[in-house]
């Protein structure tokens, strides 16, 4: 019987032990190259004796799949830093995100070359407890629909709708219209007086206003998407920062267009009880009148009916 082979597998301690001693040698100064050399030659002699067999490793297919959805994951997470405050997440991050989901996909249906290999999906996604990738990739698909983008972009995803670049237009247009009307006033403007900004900018804070107003509706009918009662979180953002201008800043507010309206509606409101109390007035005295009218004719025949039985 032949002697057994004492490298038939490496041992899990010294591998991780060479990996250790390779690391801090790497990152020494140049001058201990003697460590490094030995390191190596360590590293070397470990994996040259095979690991265990139910730690393979990854086919150069989906290790190059696994790279790619890293480098996707850093750049989108990065588009969604840069543009957290103002919000501009879904005009500036709908391409990351869509580029992220098809390396996703790529992944969940990548299988490797060789006869032995394991798919890359189950390599990469389910193999151990914590599944990085899954768990980045829900995190993404969740922060993407709590900012429900997809009431701002078109149905394939491709880019803005024409109702959203349309708000966006007129939200540069009012605070175009506010910087430039805060310079018109001159430098010893009081906190308090902003009258030449309400007067100017009424109009296309007007227009913005009532278009956002018409988007909530259309989006609450179903209109344009399905996805939730709330618009995008750009264009809820933009408005919120329009709104608390023109009205904490500013102080400004937009004319009642229904004054009319409304002043005929209170004014017969308030006339609804006198009218009530009049005809119910008019409505006993009438019925007070039909009661009394009978019993004198009543009387009046009992009258000759005696007379007539006497005479």
């Amino acid at each position: 019987m032949a002697p057994p082979r004492c490298l038939c597998r490496a041992p899990l301690p010294a591998l991780a032990l060479a990996l250790a001693l390779l690391g801090l040698a790497a990152a020494a100064e140049p001058r201990q190259t003697p460590a490094l050399e030995l390191a190596q030659e360590l590293a070397e002699e470990l994996w040259s004796a095979g690991l265990p067999g139910d730690l393979p490793e990854l086919e150069p297919e989906c290790r190059s799949l696994l790279a790619a959805f890293a480098e996707g994951s850093a750049a989108l997470t990065g588009c969604l830093g840069r543009r957290a405050r103002p919000v501009r997440l879904c005009q500036g991050c709908h391409g990351p995100y869509r580029r992220l989901l098809a390396q996703y996909g790529s992944i969940a249906r990548a299988v490797g070359n060789s006869s032995e290999s394991h798919n890359c999906a189950k390599s990469i996604l389910t193999s151990d407890r914590l599944q990085i990738v899954v768990t980045l990739s829900e995190f993404f698909n969740e922060t993407w629909e709590a900012a429900n983008c997809a009431n701002c972009l078109k149905n394939n995803s491709e880019g803005l709708s024409n109702s959203t670049e349309e708000f966006l237009d007129l939200f540069n247009k009012s605070l175009t219209c506010f910087e430039h009307n805060l310079q018109g006033q001159g430098i010893d403007l009081s906190p308090n007086n902003y009258t030449e900004v309400c007067k100017n900018c009424n109009e296309t804070y007007t227009k913005l206003n009532d278009l956002y107003n018409h988007l909530q509706r259309l989006n609450r009918q179903g209109g344009e998407s399905a996805h939730s009662a709330h618009l995008c979180i750009d264009v809820e953002d933009a408005m919120n920062i329009t709104r608390k201008l023109w009205s904490r800043t500013f102080n400004c507010s937009l004319p009642c267009s229904d004054t009319v309206p409304v002043i005929a509606v209170s004014s017969f409101i308030l006339f609804l009880p006198i009218v009530f109390y009049l005809s119910s007035f008019l409505h006993s005295k009438q019925k007070k009148r039909i009661l009394i009218l009978p019993k004198r004719i009543q009387s009046n025949a009992n009258l000759v009916n005696i007379q007539e039985k006497y005479s």
